[in-house]
């Protein structure tokens, strides 16, 4: 088992390393805690380079052994556009993990270290990364058996601290199964919770998991996103490996390019305009994650071909009008600004649209010589 742990770590280290993601090591000394914490911090690739963009934060607690598999992931997801690239925040705990977890006997919320780590968390470290780095209003916090529960205690901050957890076969708290289920109703902001365990998980842990998620499933609604996995024989220790992935997919999912099966069952069955999907998609990922993303040209293409499809052909009209708008330089927004002229019955209009983009940046399957050629073929149609 450890064999295969350590292939997968190696892996993702491979992946990290390829990415040439800049790792900061920094020793932070926290007031809180009355001594000082170790961390590592891994920036986007991009992150010199893009001076005016954000990015998300990923906290990681146990990261002597989490960091890596969450930064590999959260690196080539970033990679693909599967989810935004984000700054991971690994916090090393090593042998301080079981105090800075510690609850009250009674209460059962943090109490001694562990309620001095939960300050030292949200009163110094976070502030600390927001001024330190360009953050996007948007974290995930990920945790693994005791932490897995520590992060939950979150939520009942008012506002809660984290927007996403990630609970890796939490091993929770005395009635935090109960205070979960009822606390959450009466959140106002957008959360998303992924939890997972697998078949064999510690069997403890596992029927925890189990249990809560019968509770939790019933609150899954528009304000809260809730997953789980039970992963066909994961142990306590390789379900990390499959999870953490399952969860980035799942909580951004709605970021991704969209994709075939999005076009096929989404798209193309859509009776309302198919230019307004593509705005909403592009104003929930502002409203999420705190990006103002330029529409990928992927996306321009999809909405735009759907469109052809459906014969939304004023629908067309706004695609390529936002099209021209941000991507100026390139032949996209002309060329579907064409086939809307060519559509609606101006094929003079169509054709000095398609001739105006000849000196244009050629994007995807529509190039220069089919601009010219649509150009040419009305000509020869209408005797322009």
């Amino acid at each position: 088992m450890k064999r295969i742990l350590l292939t997968a770590i190696s892996l993702l280290l491979f992946t990290t390393g390829f990415a040439q993601s800049k790792i900061i090591y920094e020793e932070f000394t926290s007031l809180k805690l009355d001594g000082s914490r170790r961390l590592k911090i891994q920036l986007p690739r991009d992150y010199e380079e893009n001076v005016d963009k954000v990015y998300p934060i990923v906290l990681v607690l146990d990261a002597n052994y989490l960091f890596e598999p969450v930064a590999g992931n959260v690196d080539y997801f970033g990679y693909w556009e599967d989810m935004p690239e984000s700054i991971v925040v690994g916090v090393m705990q090593g042998d301080t993990r079981y105090d800075d977890c510690n609850y009250d006997d009674t209460n059962f919320m943090p109490a001694e270290q562990g309620a001095d780590f939960f300050e030292f968390l949200g009163l110094e470290l976070m502030p600390y990364i927001d001024s330190s780095f360009r953050t996007a209003k948007f974290t995930i916090i990920v945790g693994h058996d005791f932490t897995a529960n520590f992060i939950n205690y979150y939520l009942f901050k008012d506002p809660p601290l984290f927007n996403g957890y990630i609970s890796l076969s939490p091993d929770l708290a005395p009635m935090m199964d109960d205070r979960l289920p009822t606390r959450i109703p009466n959140i106002q902001s957008k959360l998303f919770y992924y939890l997972a365990t697998g078949s064999d998980d510690i069997k403890d842990l596992m029927e925890i998991s189990e249990s809560l998620n019968k509770s939790l499933s019933p609150l899954n609604s528009d304000s809260f996103s809730y997953y789980f996995d039970n992963f066909e024989g994961a142990t306590h220790y390789s379900l990390v490996a499959r999870a953490i992935p399952s969860a980035m997919e799942k909580i951004f999912s709605v970021y991704r390019p969209i994709s075939k099966q999005e076009y096929n069952d989404v798209l193309l069955k859509m009776e309302t305009p198919i230019h307004q999907y593509l705005l909403d998609k592009y104003k929930t990922i502002e409203d999420l994650f705190g990006l103002t993303n330029p529409i990928r040209i992927n996306d321009f293409i999809a909405t735009a071909t759907a469109c052809e499809k459906k014969k939304q052909w004023e629908s067309l009209r706004e695609i390529a009008t936002l099209a021209k708008r941000q991507y100026p330089d390139t032949v996209l927004g002309d060329y579907y600004l064409g086939r809307y002229y060519e559509e609606v019955g101006e094929p003079k209009k169509a054709m000095r649209t398609f001739q105006g983009a000849f000196d244009k940046e050629e994007v995807d399957f529509i190039t220069t010589d089919l601009m010219l050629d649509k150009a040419d073929k009305i000509k020869e149609d209408f005797g322009f």
